[in-house]
């Protein structure tokens, strides 16, 4: 922390997107609608499975607290970058910066985990059907949830503690519309190469050894099903195809900003909106649309509210 007392930049200003108004029109339609309809979504998620005793399972469980999750991806960077759109002084307070950041990245540490956690789930039920309830017992879904937070927590940390000793004497400028530590630690006065290599290793190591780990999970559940069952194999691939998708959707732009974490371009913003406001969005529409089970319920809980509201 003593380097942090040698700091003169008190804030950080945001370059933000882009200076034609109109783009700038047009992301906030788009960004204000993918924002609410996200927070909508997963929290219509969260709200079915504690309330629909028909989802009490170890699957809707992992659902609901990566909707979660999924309700800080959004309200993390979005709400800001949101008000800042037509804001010609885009600012953040160091404070606020490095809050940012500790929360991006515990979020973004607690969702690897349960994406692995929810994969584990699929291979249990699709590869070991008679002892899934065995395996995937409360006890078990308890500790995928607390290993999922001290992974979020430790991780963020343990690249936090590092930043807080850098000296920030200027320049403030980030050209970009969030804090993150590739661009964050070059603003540093002082060598960041060792910090910055330190991100790479911490966050794009940890982004893709997750990545493919997922990936060989899934692998080893279409061959045991193709195996052991040839004509199960497109069931499985069926079930298994939304999980896929949100996987690509989260850890495509992660990898992107940590392995390559010098490439500055208009495609790294395009890929933070993404991942910032659509991801979000996407992954409720997924696993609801793609799930009898839960729209079924969801159903269910439409005529429960209609009742009550007829009632009351």
């Amino acid at each position: 922390m003593e380097g942090a007392n040698l700091s003169v930049v008190s804030e950080f200003v945001f370059l933000g997107l882009t200076a034609s108004w109109q783009t700038q029109l047009l992301l906030f339609v788009f960004s204000s609608m993918f924002y609410v309809a996200s927070m909508m979504g997963n929290s219509l998620i969260v709200f079915t499975v504690a309330s629909d005793p028909h989802l009490h399972s170890p699957m809707y469980f992992l659902l609901a607290n990566l909707s979660f999750v999924d309700l800080g991806v959004s309200s993390v960077t979005s709400p800001k970058m949101i008000y800042d759109l037509f804001r010609k002084y885009k600012v953040i307070s160091f404070k606020g910066c490095i809050t940012q950041i500790f929360f991006i990245h515990v979020i973004g540490g607690v969702e690897m985990v349960l994406l692995i956690a929810m994969a584990f789930d699929r291979y249990v039920a699709i590869c070991k059907p008679l002892h899934y309830l065995t395996i995937m017992n409360p006890g078990m879904c308890i500790s995928f949830l607390v290993a999922a937070w001290v992974v979020g927590l430790t991780h963020s940390l343990v690249q936090l503690v590092f930043v807080l000793n850098l000296a920030f004497c200027g320049p403030n400028v980030l050209d970009s519309f969030y804090c993150d530590f590739p661009r964050f630690i070059k603003l540093a006065c002082t060598d960041t190469y060792p910090m910055e290599l330190l991100v790479s290793i911490n966050s794009g190591f940890m982004s893709v050894a997750s990545f493919l780990i997922l990936i060989f999970s899934y692998i080893v559940i279409i061959f045991t099903v193709q195996k052991h069952s040839p004509s199960g194999s497109s069931k499985a691939l069926s079930t298994l195809s939304s999980h896929v998708t949100v996987v690509s959707l989260f850890f495509g732009p992660v990898i992107f900003f940590y392995t390559w974490p010098s490439s500055y371009t208009d495609l790294d913003k395009f890929l933070a909106i993404f991942d910032a406001i659509v991801t979000p969005f996407l992954n409720p529409v997924i696993y609801t649309f793609r799930n009898q089970e839960m729209k079924m319920a969801m159903k269910r809980l439409f005529r429960q509210l209609m009742v009550n509201d007829r009632i009351s």
